[in-house]
């Protein structure tokens, strides 16, 4: 059985930056395993992660919650790769590139949540003009 998350492109997409991430702390020197290496590959496991627990969670509201923290989670991962260049452990051009993924991941994500909202005001429209017509919503 399939289950709901692996169908999400922003699921997807965040995978595949769990990989490169994965990939690019690999060459950064030994002393950082523990400090920025291991920073970075927590931060995009938690993007995928709370993507997955939100789409798992009952509520429209309880999954937007957890998009915010998956939204908020790449943006850690943006500003680690900028210390990341800034220590000469990744070069500049892969960082930009990485950080312009990462940006798009964060619009879709944006775009996910946004649709989200809409959907939820406009039930919200359809239960407010039901009850002013007598209907009972549950």
């Amino acid at each position: 059985m399939e289950t709901r998350f692996k169908r999400l492109e922003v699921w997807k997409d965040s995978m595949i930056l769990v990989k490169k991430v994965y990939k690019l702390t690999s060459s950064f020197p030994e002393s950082e395993r523990f400090g920025l290496s291991s920073q970075l590959q927590r931060a995009i496991v938690s993007v995928a992660s709370n993507i997955a627990e939100g789409s798992g969670r009952g509520t429209k509201k309880d999954f937007i919650n957890f998009l915010n923290h998956a939204r908020g989670s790449l943006y850690e991962v943006m500003t680690q790769l900028e210390i990341a260049a800034s220590l000469k452990y990744a070069s500049r051009e892969n960082v930009d590139k990485f950080i312009e993924d990462c940006e798009a991941l964060a619009r879709r994500i944006n775009a996910l949540i946004n649709s989200m909202k809409r959907v939820k005001r406009s039930d919200e429209q359809r239960a407010t003009s039901h009850a002013l017509e007598g209907d009972l919503i549950e």
